[in-house]
């Protein structure tokens, strides 16, 4: 099979209008002899986006407060190490091909049963033991544009068909972190991505103290309800008189600990209000810092994740940056996404993608702050 270009590394550093280093790069360690290379994006306003090779991971994201100071905002690892450990909860990898779960690890597709990896119990997540959060990207830069591709053979983890993927980050003057995902297939197969990042806007060692600060606003009327095991039953409920309205903005401490499970973990179905084939999806807020973080995508749904499954507060947590200690509610995900289990839910969202077909997935998280 010919891969494209963009599947080859180039690896080096380009310069923005006025003459700075807008992407730099560095060797950020090894697998098996295989380099992992780390990227990082820069703005005029002092923002920084590292990303590495390994899972196309966003292991930093440094931008400023109301009075200019910079913290780094995203849950992760100081080495390679971290990434590759059993404690590694996805902080910040692209994940594929089908993020979140698919119920019994199995589906039926043009007459034909797939059995996927059982990674969570009798179930799939986030495309088995070594989905594309696990592998080696390759790398080129294009522009202001960090393309990240890969290659996932025929029978990866159980799905059908050979795909080809890329994920593109560029970061704008404006604060803008765009990613843009697209994959292409040789036989039909589900494809779900998302991103995984974990974020805390008062600082990614700040834990729960100050997640419970952060004020939200989600633009879903609707969800997905799951099972014992977070498997979607395939009914979709109003948020209406429900902890899971959160369209008017809700500071998470006030609602966090009455959300069933401990924590928000579930699929908001968003509001269809497609604008520049891009949809409007949350905008969090930490007062103190001024730090605001909004979503758009032109996805379906959203998983919002409260990291409820961190190490409780008594625990020795994950070891995380710069000697910090991660626990429960540190952190929360916006992952844009299809419905979780789509390919085995006849009312959700087409997840399948065919041959000659073109899987696209935009996301924007935008940065700044209000004062």
């Amino acid at each position: 099979m010919h891969l494209p270009i963009t599947l080859f590394c180039l690896f080096g550093s380009i310069m923005n209008s006025n003459g700075k280093k807008s992407i730099t790069t560095e060797k950020w360690g090894s697998i098996d002899g295989r380099s992992i290379e780390k990227y990082t994006l820069k703005n005029q306003m002092g923002q920084e986006v590292d990303i590495i090779t390994y899972g196309a991971t966003i292991t930093s994201i440094r931008t400023p407060d109301k009075q200019g100071r910079i913290s780094d905002v995203v849950l992760g690892f100081d080495n390679i190490e971290g990434y590759l450990s059993a404690h590694n909860p996805y902080f910040g990898a692209t994940v594929g091909r089908v993020a979140n779960r698919i119920g019994n690890a199995e589906f039926t597709l043009n007459g034909e049963k797939y059995h996927l990896a059982k990674n969570v119990g009798q179930n799939s997540l986030h495309g088995g033991f070594k989905g594309w959060s696990s592998k080696i990207w390759n790398a080129t830069i294009r522009n202001d544009c960090l393309i990240l591709s890969l290659l996932s053979e025929d029978g990866d983890e159980g799905y059908p068909g050979a795909a080809i993927a890329s994920a593109s980050f560029t970061l704008s003057s404006e604060g803008d972190l765009h990613i843009e995902m697209k994959v292409f297939v040789t036989k039909a197969t589900p494809i779900n991505l998302t991103n995984h990042s974990y974020f805390n806007l008062a600082g990614h060692e700040t834990n729960a103290i100050e997640l419970y600060k952060h004020q939200i606003m989600l633009n879903a009327t609707q969800w997905t309800v799951t099972d014992a095991e977070s498997i979607p039953t395939g009914e979709i409920r109003s948020v209406e008189n429900n902890i899971m309205d959160l369209r008017n903005s809700t500071t998470l401490g006030d609602v966090i600990d009455k959300v069933p499970g401990g924590g928000y973990d579930y699929n908001f179905c968003l509001t269809n209000n497609i604008e520049n084939n891009k949809n409007f999806v949350a905008k969090v807020i930490h007062p103190a810092s001024g730090r605001y973080l909004e979503v758009y995508t032109n996805q379906p749904g959203v998983q919002f994740y409260t990291a409820n499954f961190l190490p409780q507060q008594n625990g020795t947590g994950i070891a995380g940056k710069n000697g910090s200690k991660y626990f429960k509610h540190a952190a929360f995900c916006l992952e844009t996404q299809n419905y979780p289990d789509a390919i085995n839910h006849k009312n959700f969202p087409n997840s399948i993608l065919e041959p000659g077909e073109i899987y696209r997935h935009t996301v924007t998280y935008k940065f700044g702050v209000v004062v």
